[in-house]
């Protein structure tokens, strides 16, 4: 009697703990659709989603941010593009190479990444590499592929060390190298958790803000390469959203919709990739 009452406290606390989250993602969902949405019915959403100018302080204001929607995917590819490659191989490093030795000094520097605060991130990106690029989506790209280092590793050393041995050993006993056998047999079997640390680096990327406002310009204006000036989504938000009110408030509510559509438009194409591989 006295076991499954405790059984039953557990269900309903973890129960109770589910709601709280399922909840808390309906009151943001709620909140960003009650706000946002009559913007941009106000807006247009053709000006709004592909009008490249943003100037609330004209008369009439012009709220257009499709500038912002192309710097931050301009800045979010190149994080991947630099990121990914180095996160991934890391971490095979670290799971099937790394002496033992020396992966109690890498591991802990690879954990302390991730501890590191944005605006430490943006003072050091501010000091190396924007005497470099200048203040451009170059910078930006640079220091979010740093960014999101600790985040893809993690994961990705979790999945690989989680591939059974006897996959590794079978491949070496058909005559595989050891490194013919991490890259065809090991990371193929691991994908599922890769690509799980790819997503959630890909929504770092996307939505980090202090960082990438220290370096990156902060110009409403369509980028004409990587090496000039741009604006983000999360970064317009942060800039504005102290003194805006009005119009220009839901305007950037609304922009946190564009935002809040990208990622969900990320895991959704994660879970169909993953249900396809099934």
């Amino acid at each position: 009697m006295r076991q499954n009452f405790k059984e039953n406290c557990m269900r309903g606390i973890f129960f109770l703990s589910a709601a709280a989250s399922i909840a808390a993602v309906a009151l943001i969902c709620l909140f960003l659709l009650a706000n946002g949405v009559p913007a941009i019915g106000k807006i247009g959403i053709v000006e709004f989603l592909f009008g490249t100018e943003w100037s609330p302080s004209d008369v009439p204001a012009v709220y257009g941010i499709a500038s912002m929607i192309v710097g931050s995917l301009y800045v979010t590819a190149g994080a991947i593009i630099i990121g990914v490659p180095i996160g991934i191989l890391t971490a095979v490093f670290l799971a099937k190479v790394c002496p033992k030795n020396l992966y109690k000094i890498l591991k802990p520097g690879v954990d302390l990444l991730a501890g590191i605060p944005s605006v430490v991130y943006g003072f050091f990106g501010m000091a190396a590499i924007v005497p470099l690029f200048g203040n451009s989506i170059m910078s930006a790209c640079i220091l979010l592929g740093i960014m999101i280092l600790p985040t893809i590793i993690g994961i990705s050393e979790s999945a690989i060390r989680a591939v059974p041995e006897h996959y590794y050993e079978g491949s070496l006993a058909l005559g595989a190298g050891h490194y013919r056998s991490l890259f065809f047999v090991i990371l193929p079997a691991a994908k599922s958790g890769i690509l799980a640390g790819v997503v959630l680096g890909i929504g770092r990327a996307i939505g980090e803000t202090m960082a990438v406002i220290m370096v990156m310009g902060n110009q409403a204006r369509m980028p004409g390469s990587l090496l000039s000036g741009a604006r983000t989504l999360t970064g317009n938000i942060v800039i504005e959203m102290g003194y805006a009110e009005g119009l220009h408030r839901e305007a950037l509510i609304a922009t946190g919709v564009v935002l809040f559509v990208f990622i969900l438009i990320i895991n959704v194409s994660f879970s169909a990739l993953k249900r396809r591989e099934k």
